[in-house]
C-alpha cells in the first residue's frame, strides 16, 4: 500500500499518515528506506516537502503529524512542546494487569552501555514523564491497554509499561522478550491538536491487524482494521 493512501487528516498547511509498523522516521545509520524516501509522493501539489512534526519508533504505527510549510512546523512543533496535544495510543503488554486504570509518574533519563547500547530508565532526577492508562481486555495472558501520555519522552509508553506496570509490550526487543513472530505492540491511535483559527486537527489510525492477530478486537469507538 503506498502511504499516500494511508492519510488520515489532510488540509492547506497538516497531514496526518498512519504510519506502517517497520517505517522509521529519520534515515537509519544503515541506509534502509525511512519516511524521507516517501515524502516526494506526499506533497499533493505543494512543492514543498511535508515535515515531521513529532517522532514514532519504527515499530510503533499510527498518527503521525507532518506540517506543509515551515510556519505551521514551527507552531505544531511548539504545541508539542507546550502539552497542547491529545494523544491516545493502543499498547499489548505480555502479562495480565490487575487494576482497570492508573496513572504512571516516573521521570525518564538515558543510559549508555558498551555492552547493551542506550536505553531509558526510570529516574528521580530525570525529565518528569506521565503517562495515564485504562485496560481494555485481556486475551490468553495478554492485556490491551490505552495510554494518554502527558508527555513524549523518547520510549516513555515502553518504560512506563515495564516498569511502572510490571510486564513489557508484546514484542519489545529492548524493554521485553522481542521475539520475530511480532513487532513491538504499540499504535498511535488518536491524535487532536487544536489550532487559534482553524478547525482543530483530528486523526483516527485504525485498529492494527497484527493486533487482531493475536484475539484482540477493536475497541468500542475505535477506528475499525483496514479490511
Amino acid at each position: 500500500m503506498l502511504l499516500s493512501d494511508r492519510i488520515l487528516f489532510l488540509d492547506g498547511e497538516a497531514m496526518v499518515l498512519d504510519k506502517p509498523a517497520g517505517l522509521p522516521v529519520d534515515a537509519p545509520r544503515d541506509g534502509s528506506l525511512s519516511l524521507e524516501n516517501h515524502l516526494d509522493s506526499l506533497r499533493f501539489g505543494f512543492k514543498r516537502w511535508p515535515l515531521a512534526v513529532h517522532r514514532l519508533d519504527r515499530d510503533t504505527s499510527g498518527c503521525l503529524l507532518l506540517a506543509r510549510n515551515p510556519k505551521a512546523h514551527g507552531r505544531f512543533t511548539r504545541a508539542f512542546e507546550n502539552r497542547a496535544v491529545e494523544k491516545q495510543y493502543l499498547a499489548i503488554l505480555d502479562g495480565v494487569i490487575e487494576a482497570d486504570s492508573g496513572t504512571i509518574d516516573l521521570p525518564l533519563s538515558k543510559t549508555s552501555t558498551a555492552e547493551e547500547g542506550w536505553r531509558m530508565i526510570s529516574d528521580p532526577k530525570g525529565k518528569p514523564s506521565v503517562s495515564h492508562w485504562e485496560k481494555l481486555a485481556v486475551v490468553e495472558g495478554r492485556s490491551l491497554l490505552r495510554f494518554r501520555p502527558e508527555t513524549g519522552r523518547t520510549h516513555q509508553l515502553r518504560v512506563h509499561a515495564l516498569e511502572g506496570l510490571g510486564f513489557p509490550l508484546v514484542g519489545d526487543p529492548v524493554y521485553g522478550r522481542g521475539g520475530t513472530r511480532t513487532r513491538t505492540l504499540l499504535h498511535a491511535e488518536r491524535l487532536v491538536v487544536k489550532r487559534d483559527v482553524k478547525p482543530p486537527i483530528i486523526a483516527e489510525a485504525p485498529f492494527p491487524d497484527a493486533f487482531v492477530a493475536l484475539g484482540f478486537a477493536a475497541p468500542e469507538g475505535a477506528a475499525p482494521t483496514r479490511g
